[in-house]
């Protein structure tokens, strides 16, 4: 625990056999109270090498649902669990479990109900291995959805995220897409209930035994993410309130 709250660490899988012990690794079992992995009908041994690993809790998706889909898994797990604070890793080892406790405590200590593990601020992503399209695309999506979105973010499509469990509990992120666009509608979400943001530098690390989307999915990926900008700013205009932002509770102010 951090100040008396409860860590969880969900881990979304999906063909993390061979990564996921290097992953596990690095999680700094002095903070994090449990683990939880979800896989999402792998087609490798993920599941066997997870319990080998001695992994508190296994679920199973009989089918593969989606990665969205497996986040909702999670969260519901989690929260179960009565977790405080609540920090999706990539097993896939993208993302560095040794920012781990840095996450939790900007929640822990209240300084953020949510904290993203940039690749952007860096500054290095290209040599960390993005390629080149993926960055491109990423830097115009963000900079699109900075202006309509009124944010300030350095990048939305990072999938290293710190929630507290308040921001779990007062957005419907049950109504968001089975897919990947599951993380940008979250943020979304996020903004639009009005919760502050803290972004922490990650280094940027592609390799072939790490999870990415190819070429026709990340291009169906950036035409949902201009298609939630719309539906947010169609929300916010009180012209149509789509689903997935009527049922926000709004922070509840500090004293």
């Amino acid at each position: 625990m951090i100040n008396g709250k409860k860590v969880v660490i969900v881990l979304p899988a999906y063909n993390a056999a061979n990564t996921l012990e290097k992953t596990l690794s690095e999680i700094d079992r002095q903070i994090v109270d449990e683990v939880v992995l979800v896989d999402d009908a792998s087609a490798d041994n993920t599941v066997e090498v997870a319990r080998k690993l001695g992994i508190q809790h296994v679920i199973v998706h009989e089918r593969n649902k989606g990665y969205g889909a497996n986040q909702k898994t999670c969260y519901t797990y989690a929260l179960q669990l009565g977790a405080d604070i609540i920090i999706m890793l990539h097993p896939d080892y993208q993302y560095t479990p040794k920012l781990l406790p840095a996450m939790a405590h900007l929640i822990a200590s209240g300084i953020y109900p949510v904290v993203l593990g940039s690749r952007i601020l860096g500054g290095r992503p290209l040599q960390g291995g993005m390629p080149l399209y993926k960055y491109i695309a990423n830097r115009l999506l963000t900079a699109f959805q900075n202006v309509f979105l009124n944010a300030k973010l350095s990048e939305y499509h990072t999938g290293y995220r710190a929630y507290s469990r308040e921001v779990l509990e007062s957005l419907p992120w049950q109504y968001n897409s089975d897919d990947f666009i599951f993380d940008n509608e979250f943020l979304s979400q996020v903004i639009f209930a009005g919760y502050p943001i803290g972004e922490i530098s990650c280094p940027t690390r592609y390799f072939p035994e790490a999870s990415s989307i190819n070429l026709w999915r990340s291009i169906k990926y950036g035409l949902g993410v201009i298609r939630v900008t719309l539906q947010h700013i169609i929300g916010k205009c009180g012209i149509f309130l789509h689903r997935r932002y009527k049922e926000i509770r709004k922070p509840q102010p500090q004293d």
